[in-house]
């Protein structure tokens, strides 16, 4: 075993990943509380082309914020949104925490669809539309088109088009945590097919779709102080998840590594205080990833990365 495991105990777990593995760790799933069996993703890489964001102490499952309101004067909702990104397995979801007014269903699947992300590195696969209503029916997510736009595949590889009917599954079941299908059904209520799915859509094994290693806090953009705490989920090499602080050369300043509470069969919760109190004031990149005992020989470490201004 690394010699850093023998000698660092556990990390205490913060909120986020309390609050995380309250709303779904458990030996079958991941850090949002969606079935185990369901549509899976194949090798291919998904032909069409968006940071997990929140503070630290955001929560998988929807919560209302500290008295802010929406532009609609509503209050505002925490939702996470998976969006796509590269790694060395090819296109992955990870997962944004994003603060909605209004339907957290409806507000979620929107962003979704729009390709809202905030971090630059994710992107969305879905072609340009929207969802009329997005509700909960008779046991499944029901979700309302318009149109036949999302009908077929369209240029969405195999692939692609299984990924980004994932991005809807994870995305939903994460907002109202309920392991529930999802089922896409035309303006007289009968279900349709979506890019080629036909019937209700149930969630891929998660080490299949999601990213390896994904940073929860900081958000994307934020302003740290002298320490910070970051934290997210992964699925790491004897569950040890480095990190670094780049300069806006690339040049590593500061780095160390976190210990999540598990490995191999799904992804769980890591968190490491990061003390910046050393570094110039300016712009920084916080990176967390895979450990990598190839030495690069397979394809690198999975990566996610926050944009943080150090004030």
């Amino acid at each position: 075993m690394d010699a850093r495991l023998r000698i660092t105990a556990l990390l205490t777990t913060s909120a986020l990943a309390l609050t995380l593995a309250a709303c779904g760790e458990d030996d079958t799933a991941t850090d949002d509380p969606t079935p185990a069996g369901g549509t899976s993703a194949a090798s291919e890489e998904p032909s069409a082309s968006a940071t997990p964001t929140a503070s630290a102490s955001a929560s998988a499952s929807p919560t209302e914020g500290d008295g802010g309101s929406g532009s609609d004067g509503g209050p505002e909702t925490t939702v996470p949104v998976y969006f796509a990104g590269e790694t060395p397995q090819g296109v992955r979801l990870y997962r944004e925490f994003r603060r909605v007014s209004g339907d957290p269903l409806t507000e979620a699947a929107e962003l979704l669809t729009t390709g809202d992300a905030l971090d630059p590195d994710y992107r969305s696969l879905w072609p340009e539309g929207t969802f009329g209503s997005v509700s909960v029916q008779d046991g499944a997510f029901v979700a309302q088109v318009d149109d036949d736009s999302w009908s077929a595949r369209g240029g969405l590889s195999a692939n692609g088009a299984r990924l980004a009917a994932q991005q809807l599954v994870y995305t939903l079941q994460g907002v109202e945590q309920q392991r529930l299908p999802v089922r896409v059904v035309d303006g007289s209520g009968t279900p349709v097919a979506l890019f080629g799915i036909d019937g209700d859509i149930t969630q891929a094994a998660p080490l299949e779709v999601l990213a390896l290693v994904s940073v929860s806090g900081p958000e994307e953009g934020a302003t740290v102080g002298d320490t910070f705490t970051a934290a997210g989920v992964a699925s790491s090499f004897e569950a040890t998840v480095p990190w670094q602080v780049r300069d806006g050369g690339g040049e590593v300043v500061l780095d160390g590594f976190a210990t999540a509470e598990g490995w191999m069969d799904k992804l769980y919760p890591w968190e490491s205080e990061v003390d910046v109190s050393r570094l110039d004031p300016g712009t920084y990149t916080f990176v967390a990833m895979t450990d990598d005992p190839s030495g690069g020989e397979g394809g690198g470490p999975t990566e996610d990365s926050k944009t943080i201004v150090v004030g």
